[in-house]
């Protein structure tokens, strides 16, 4: 199995899910267990602070990262130095790490909307599922660099 790990994947025409029309994607986790990524540049059109428990924090927007567990929160950022625990995905861009760190940072402003990607949700694919969908055309792997998913 090839990994697609930090590879951004695109959605072909021909796909079949509204919910991945036309839609970049990050691929986070590849393994033997699946595959996890975040679609790239679908905002929400909500902001953190319309959350309750974040009224108090700056309006950052929010993206829809997948169809997969929206009662979540998830994040990419390419601040290392500011959130401990992230895992490095590729090109700078780090997914996860420690949320309260993300939340200080948010209130005193020193990490920006620039540096850090709220999600709502992911997007999850079953072992051999996204190989089998790439097989079949529904989607091509992008070269695009990860820090693609800020621009």
């Amino acid at each position: 199995m090839v990994s697609l790990f930090g590879k951004i994947i695109t959605s072909s025409t021909d796909i079949n899910d509204p919910n991945f029309e036309n839609t970049p994607i990050l691929i986070v986790e590849h393994n033997e267990r699946g595959a996890v990524g975040f679609i790239a540049h679908l905002p929400l059109m909500k902001n953190l602070n319309e959350l309750a428990e974040f009224t108090t924090y700056p309006p950052v927007p929010l993206y829809i990262g997948g169809p997969v567990d929206q009662e979540n929160l998830f994040f990419l950022h390419r601040r290392p130095d500011l959130i401990e625990g992230g895992l490095a995905i590729k090109d700078g861009v780090y997914h996860g790490g420690d949320f309260q760190q993300v939340l200080a940072h948010l209130k005193d402003q020193t990490l920006s909307e620039k540096d850090i990607c709220l999600l709502i949700g992911y997007a999850g694919w079953d072992p051999g599922q996204l190989e089998e969908e790439i097989k079949e055309g529904s989607w091509t792997i992008s070269e695009l660099p990860a820090y693609d998913v800020f621009e």
